[in-house]
């Protein structure tokens, strides 16, 4: 069937110069190949094109290959495009269905492939390809509202059953940190783009929850720009929404941001890093040290989100070619299809790895930018902190195995 398509539609040749001649056999075999697309499909009303035969070759295939391809498990696609469908968010055109636009997308940010090597392996133009690139980032995009979504006040089950982290962190709601992104600018904006390592490079603002599921995303920030920076111009500004975090609660935050009055810091001039810990320097040595390193622990939940979302979309780990606006709605797009997968998939085998490398490196912003003098709001959040650790040290000196 492709062969005789093929021919058709080979711009050299004039339907003149041959008489197409179909017989028995080969009416069978056109009918046969699109009873086959849909039962591929499994979507009756949703038969692919012939020139969606990689993907239906794929959907008949063993799941491992469907998953390193499109970067989930099968149901969890059909349950995304069939949002997508449902809310008329994207439509099915003469060439491409809706799943074929969504394979085409995954394909590009799960590999991060060239528009010429995505038109030769779905057999469509690249202004095709582009059209719908564009179409199922700004659909996807537009869920974020949705999938982003606040945390539940009460205490994270991670924290609740663990006694190294209860009751001292039975306040905290989430983490907050910097995701570095490369990012691929123009030369007259590189200098603001290029960060502490040298690397060009946008600062994404996430925030996440102890189940790995991103609760806010603010990508777009220059490279240069200190995380304790990007936090306070999203905090004054009402636009980014923000979620409000109650009173009472927390979000916990490393040495790059200042230990305020809702975001609760590590102390400042002590061991932190998990990795610091580790030989001979086993055991805490006093109470500043205990709470740091139980605050990396549990902070180490925003690391393991980051580190799962880049495995999972490649794309993020370089600077793709596209305009800047694109490689910032790529990010939102990314989280908005982590949490999808993480709520519909717990069995998903990424956010299950153990071979997920965890970056367990200083971040680029180790120093707060300089502030003034401490506020009455940071005072009362510095004594939190204090009678947090020093009923933690309490804790530690009369059960000390269950440091």
């Amino acid at each position: 069937m492709t062969g005789v398509l093929d021919k058709i539609q080979e711009p050299s040749i004039s339907m003149d110069d041959f008489d197409i001649e179909l017989d028995e056999m080969e009416l069978v075999a056109v009918a046969a190949g699109y009873h086959y697309y849909n039962s591929l499909m499994k979507q009756p009303a949703r038969s692919l094109s012939p020139k969606g035969f990689f993907m239906a070759e794929l959907m008949s295939g063993p799941d491992h290959l469907w998953r390193e391809m499109y970067r989930m498990d099968k149901h969890v696609f059909h349950k995304l495009s069939d949002i997508l469908r449902q809310r008329d968010m994207l439509r099915d055109t003469p060439g491409v269905v809706i799943e074929e636009q969504l394979a085409i997308f995954l394909n590009i940010v799960g590999h991060n492939e060239r528009n010429r090597v995505i038109q030769e392996r779905y057999q469509h133009s690249g202004e095709t390809i582009s059209r719908h690139f564009n179409n199922v980032l700004k659909a996807i995009k537009s869920l974020a509202s949705e999938f982003l979504q606040p945390p539940s006040l009460t205490t994270p089950t991670e924290i609740r059953k663990s006694n190294r982290l209860y009751p001292y962190f039975e306040d905290c709601i989430g983490v907050i940190d910097g995701m570095h992104i490369p990012a691929h600018v123009p030369a007259k904006d590189q200098s603001r783009f290029r960060n502490r390592r040298g690397v060009l490079s946008q600062n994404v603002l996430v925030a996440c929850t102890f189940d790995l599921q991103f609760i806010f995303v603010y990508p777009g920030w220059e490279g240069s720009a200190a995380d304790s920076r990007v936090l306070r111009a999203v905090l004054s500004d009402p636009d980014q929404n923000f979620p409000k975090v109650p009173e009472g609660k927390y979000y916990l935050v490393d040495m790059g941001y200042d230990n305020m009055d809702g975001f609760m810091a590590p102390y400042e001039g002590v061991r932190y890093h998990l990795h610091e810990y580790r030989g001979a320097n086993l055991l805490p040595r006093n109470v500043k040290e205990l709470f740091n390193h139980r605050h990396a622990s549990v902070s180490n939940a925003i690391r393991r989100s980051c580190n799962v979302l880049k495995e999972r979309f490649p794309i993020l780990k370089l600077a793709p070619q596209y305009a800047f606006h694109i490689q910032r709605d790529i990010v939102i797009a990314a989280c908005v299809i982590h949490n999808h997968i993480r709520r519909e998939e717990e069995n998903d085998w990424l956010f299950h790895s153990n071979d997920i490398p965890v970056d367990e490196s200083p971040d680029l912003d180790e120093q707060p930018d300089l502030q003034p003098p401490f506020s009455v709001h940071e005072q009362m959040a510095s004594e939190r902190r204090d009678t947090i650790a020093a009923m933690m040290w309490n804790d530690f000196m009369n059960k000390w195995d269950e440091w």
